[in-house]
């Protein structure tokens, strides 16, 4: 077997900390997983990895040779990106994982474009709520919206995503409009409950640049964005939404802006990747595209000319 496919598949092995889950990704047999770690194993003279009925994990020779190999793979792709400077000689499996709501309203109905633009790249999208873990999933690349918890990961800074305090006209007709966040309290919101955790999310808010918030009442909860923005339609109850979500019911009229000067801390939104030195050029050219695609449909005009006002930045 080739030695760079050697490293590939001994990184992913190592990463995921199963020969299974890496064959999954890897979309070849377990045996050829095995057979490779092997040959690799026997051209370096040491082993890499001990195996349980259970579980992989590094030797500490393994531990060593991961940062070597991580550092090889960095420089022969980008060796690889000297010479593969147009769309049609781009090619490979890119795979990311995205918001459920970003990935349906805003990155798949772009995608046929870009399959055109770069006709030998394909892509795997996952979209989910839920945080992943890229090196178990062998995921390439993983947008995050809000506060970071991978202090591993490699972070790639895209803006910062205004919320907005919204709720239906037909909920406004019957409980009345709020005025500050004091107001809230004879009012129901659409309780959200962080798909990870189970946790009740709070109402937050910024007064005089410090982040305030308070526990809300409400008769539904959900546990994912589709949900919440279903039910905030329905006129259920308030809700804080980002701008993505809201945007297109502001304009139509199905949703009303309440509560403009008590909005909540914008959110950071982010690129992570494993840690690797380089980006391969198939992942460089999507997390490109990603980027300008996020800037045009996430933060648009009108938004960062409020935003600025605030002191804030894209």
């Amino acid at each position: 077997m080739d030695r760079i496919d050697l490293l590939r598949i001994f990184i992913r092995v190592a990463e995921s900390g199963s020969f299974t889950h890496a064959a999954d990704t890897l979309q070849m047999p377990r045996s050829t997983v095995s057979t490779a770690i092997q040959e690799l194993e026997n051209r370096l003279g040491t082993q890499l990895l001990a195996r349980t009925t259970r579980s992989v994990r590094l030797t500490d020779d393994g531990q060593r040779f991961q940062q070597t190999a991580l550092r090889l793979l960095g420089d022969f792709e980008e060796a690889e990106n000297q010479f593969r400077l147009h769309s049609s000689e781009t090619r490979g499996h890119v795979r990311v994982n995205l918001p459920s709501r970003i990935g349906r309203l805003v990155v798949t109905p772009a995608l046929p474009a870009f399959l055109e633009q770069y006709p030998g790249l394909d892509i795997e999208l996952g979209m989910t709520d839920r945080s992943i873990n890229l090196a178990e999933d062998g995921t390439d690349c993983v947008l995050r919206v809000g506060p970071l918890q991978d202090s591993s990961l490699i972070g790639r800074r895209l803006g910062l995503l205004p919320v907005f305090n919204v709720a239906s006209p037909s909920y406004l007709e019957r409980f009345g409009i709020p005025l500050t966040p004091d107001d809230l309290s004879p009012h129901q919101a659409i309780l959200y409950a962080s798909p990870s955790t189970g946790r009740i999310e709070a109402w937050e808010w910024e007064r005089d640049g410090r982040e305030e918030s308070r526990a809300v009442q409400g008769r539904v909860t959900v546990n994912s964005a589709e949900g919440l923005v279903a039910c905030c339609l329905a006129g259920l109850g308030l809700a804080q939404l980002p701008a993505y979500d809201v945007l297109p019911h502001l304009s139509s009229g199905e949703l009303v802006d309440i509560l403009p000067q008590w909005r909540a801390a914008p959110l950071p939104m982010t690129l992570l990747f494993p840690h690797r030195k380089h980006l391969s050029r198939r992942l460089e050219v999507f997390t490109e595209w990603l980027t300008g695609l996020l800037e045009r449909h996430c933060f648009p005009h009108e938004l960062r000319d409020q935003t600025k006002k605030r002191g804030l930045s894209f």
